[in-house]
């Protein structure tokens, strides 16, 4: 079963958190997916990451950058796994659809959001019944994370 990271964002965007994510997944050596829950967000997120440090390079694309299946970090709006990944990121709002194919998922929710934090409630109590190891990480008051459950 593919193991399931919540990450619930309370002090630090997205914008921030996901890079360094990102980064320690391709230490690891795993290629990621980062699906978006709104395509229109693509754009904005294919920029922070080309943008998020001036100190390191984190190889990325989008379908209009080339083939998705020769990219390290693959960036969607759809359900897919077009680069073999092990790791899938879902990010505003994207549902966990198809995770079988991934050794992890996380899916990092909005904690500001009440309608991100009802979805990710839904999410969990589904991916627990079908038998997925689901663990809970909550944002602290410095920026860390703590696991809850």
């Amino acid at each position: 079963m593919t193991e399931v990271l919540f990450y619930h964002l309370q002090q630090t965007p997205l914008e921030q958190v996901l890079p360094s994510l990102l980064e320690r997944s391709l230490d690891r050596g795993w290629k990621a997916v980062v699906q978006v829950g709104n395509p229109e967000r693509l754009d904005a997120l294919n920029g922070v990451l080309w943008t998020y440090s001036d100190d390191a390079f984190l190889p990325h694309g989008t379908k209009e950058d080339g083939p998705l299946e020769k990219q390290p970090v693959a960036l969607t709006g759809e359900s897919e796994n077009p680069n073999g990944a092990e790791v899938l990121f879902l990010v505003d709002g994207a549902a966990p659809g198809e995770i079988e194919p991934y050794e992890r998922c996380v899916l990092m929710f909005d904690g500001r959001d009440e309608d991100a934090v009802g979805a990710a409630r839904g999410h969990w109590k589904a991916l627990s019944e079908g038998g997925h190891d689901v663990t809970y990480w909550q944002q602290n008051d410095a920026g860390g994370w703590e696991k809850k459950a």
